[in-house]
């Protein structure tokens, strides 16, 4: 396990590493989440690093990249506040509860869960061209609202208990379940991607695990790669998003599928 700031020792080419990873998930995430699936595997490469500690150091820099592309989102396309921040402060709640119950439960119980999810929305998307093109809110009123809820708690439970994919999720349910764009809905999940980060963090943040240096040396190519990736969802539209999406949860799927496979393979 490592102790100080996390870059004591640390080779140039590691540090190199952790640095062009965080740029590429602060992208990735900015335009359709799931910058966790290239952010953490980089980090649980540091050598001597604990599991716990990557996780933890993954949200320290996460945040700074969700809060930069959640920032740029809201200049440039402004995203209607009245459902992305209750929507937030739900999720951040659902986040914390879902970072406590991490430490009870194996996250291998919900893998096969997950796969599965990725894989309908995977096929949905890929099938219904049309599909978050434009926005036709399906809801009106209280009803939309306590849906937006609905979905900032489950998803934001899920971010604090598992992870990968949490951007993307959201993306899809505001698409699907609420009628948003893709760009409307990517703005608004940024806004909820950053408090479901800092659920997280505030959880971590007493325990000890979080590698200061090593988190904010990530947090810095996170910005980068935020502001750019935000950028580029605004300028390129929904139908761009959508195209990344879908690479994105095909990643996803692959990953997730692997480990569900090395899980069931008999041991010897």
């Amino acid at each position: 396990m490592l102790n100080g700031s996390g870059l004591e020792n640390l080779e140039a080419g590691t540090i190199l590493l952790v640095l062009a990873a965080g740029l590429a998930a602060g992208w990735v995430d900015a335009v359709v989440g799931g910058g966790g699936l290239i952010q953490l595997p980089a980090l649980l490469l540091v050598p001597g690093i604990a599991p716990v500690q990557a996780l933890a150091t993954n949200k320290l820099g996460s945040i700074f990249g969700t809060t930069t592309s959640a920032v740029t989102y809201y200049r440039r396309a402004h995203p209607d506040l009245k459902t992305a921040l209750p929507m937030a402060a739900v999720a951040l709640a659902g986040s914390f509860a879902g970072a406590i119950v991490a430490t009870l439960l194996p996250s291998a119980v919900f893998k096969p869960v997950i796969l599965a999810a990725l894989v309908a929305v995977a096929l949905f998307t890929a099938f219904r061209p049309t599909a978050g093109e434009l926005t036709r809110l399906r809801h009106q009123g209280r009803r939309h609202y306590v849906l937006a809820g609905v979905i900032g708690l489950v998803i934001g439970f899920y971010d604090g208990l598992i992870g990968p994919g949490t951007g993307s999720f959201l993306i899809i349910a505001m698409v699907v379940l609420l009628g948003y764009n893709f760009l409307a809905a990517s703005a608004k999940a940024k806004i909820v991607n950053m408090a479901t980060n800092f659920g997280a963090l505030v959880f971590f943040l007493p325990s000890g695990h979080l590698l200061w240096g090593l988190g904010l040396l990530l947090g810095v190519a996170n910005m980068v790669g935020g502001y750019l990736g935000a950028r580029t969802a605004v300028g390129r539209g929904a139908r761009f998003i959508r195209i990344v999406f879908l690479v994105v949860v095909g990643a996803l799927i692959v990953r997730l599928g692997f480990d569900v496979a090395l899980e069931w393979m008999p041991a010897g």
